[in-house]
């Protein structure tokens, strides 16, 4: 571990930044965290550097940043749960701030994030939620919606338009990213202007539960480790990542979902977002989810884990929510009526991940023989759940039963 500015002013919080081959933004992520409202010596920023094959080595000497800076490079690449596990053990802060490498903090981020957690010990604190993107550079490995989404954002400023045409001219075929924004684009907010919002967890109803979820069934879908805070404390008690979780997706879901159970309490707070520097997107990163999607479900066989599974049918989370919310008092009410129907739902759950971990067609999901006697009640079972008000979980039984 290489360290900058190692004063020995007590530290309050530390931002634990992984990193893998993300140089060029990973810079503009540092300076944007050298300009913090918050006192420069009560915050470190520790740099897990997952065996980049680019210039991310490179950073540590080029940085000039007022913080204590701790950088550590894996000798082989580790992963996101292992580096994350890294950062948090060289740790000084009782706050801990995951960030991913290519976020871009505004000026009162730490700030916005430390004032929830003063006089409350049990949080999880996210801007996540509040998602912005921002193309800071032009990446050789943009795919065709990405070209035309940033065509249209460089059309609404000269600048960024006259840079964005010379790159055409020019290095349209280069293997090198082509810079847009600048420092100063960061000092005077510019960068701003290509900026997007991508709402998609609170367009699929968390906005309708307020900024403490109140009454949400699925709080630590809130944990997403590219931008949340949580206190060390609270993960020494209930455990770091899961560094069986290799790639991409669900570890953040699945370390949530323990802090969940150990009763922190989840919120949203749009002034701790944080900017997105867009990336090409990696054709892995698919079934990496699935496969940690599926490591997920087998770890915590339950049905508020289980009941993700209808992302995969694009249902809103609003619409989990509610299909959850009557599953359990369906079980409450009628405790020995609905055992077969409730047991088809919990393995068709459980198969649509496995099945798209294995690259099968997700379809005949729970096959019985006609006339079986199993099939009967359960045809049965679903006639009587919209008469008696469980419309969400007939809706969600069908809409896998019958594929």
């Amino acid at each position: 571990m290489s360290i900058k500015n190692n004063h020995k002013h007590p530290i309050k919080v530390s931002i634990v930044m992984p990193t893998y081959n993300k140089y060029y933004q990973t810079s503009l992520s540092l300076y944007g965290l050298s300009k913090q409202t918050f006192p420069q010596a009560e915050y470190e920023v520790i740099l897990v550097d997952d065996a980049s094959s680019d210039n991310t080595p490179n950073i540590f000497k080029e940085a000039d940043v007022p913080f204590k800076f701790k950088y550590i490079r894996m000798k082989q690449n580790k992963g996101r749960s292992s580096v994350r596990n890294i950062g948090i053990n060289h740790a000084e802060g009782n706050l801990l701030i995951f960030l991913d490498g290519e976020m871009l903090a505004p000026p009162a981020f730490i700030e916005n994030h430390y004032k929830h957690h003063v006089h409350e010990s049990n949080l999880v604190v996210t801007g996540a939620m509040h998602y912005e993107g921002v193309y800071t550079f032009i990446m050789p490995d943009y795919n065709e919606d990405q070209v035309a989404h940033l065509k249209e954002l460089v059309s609404r400023d000269p600048e960024y338009r006259r840079l964005y045409e010379n790159y055409e001219q020019t290095q349209q075929h280069s293997n090198v990213p082509c810079p847009l924004v600048t420092k100063e684009d960061i000092n005077t907010n510019r960068f701003q202007r290509l900026s997007f919002p991508n709402r998609y967890f609170l367009n699929s109803g968390l906005k309708h539960f307020g900024e403490r979820l109140e009454g949400f069934t699925l709080p630590y879908i809130a944990f997403l480790s590219g931008n949340v805070s949580v206190r060390k404390a609270n993960l020494k008690k209930s455990g770091l990542f899961d560094e069986t979780f290799v790639g991409y997706g669900a570890e953040d879901w699945e370390l949530g979902y323990r802090l969940y159970k150990n009763g922190v309490q989840f919120v949203l707070d749009p002034s701790t977002v944080a900017y997105h520097q867009e990336h090409g997107i990696s054709k892995r990163k698919v079934k990496e989810q699935w496969g940690n999607h599926d490591r997920f479900v087998k770890k915590h066989p339950n049905i508020d884990v289980l009941i993700l599974s209808l992302e995969w049918k694009e249902l809103p989370f609003m619409h989990m929510h509610q299909t959850l919310v009557e599953y359990k008092e369906l079980k409450k009410r009628f405790p020995d009526e609905y055992n077969e129907l409730t047991h088809a739902f919990r393995v068709m759950l459980f198969r649509i991940i496995e099945y798209l971990n294995n690259g099968q067609p997700v379809t005949k999901l729970y096959e019985l023989p006609p006339g079986s006697e199993e099939r009967i009640k359960i045809h049965q079972q679903l006639e009587t759940l919209r008469p008696r008000g469980f419309d969400y979980l007939a809706s969600s039984f069908e809409q896998i039963y019958y594929l």
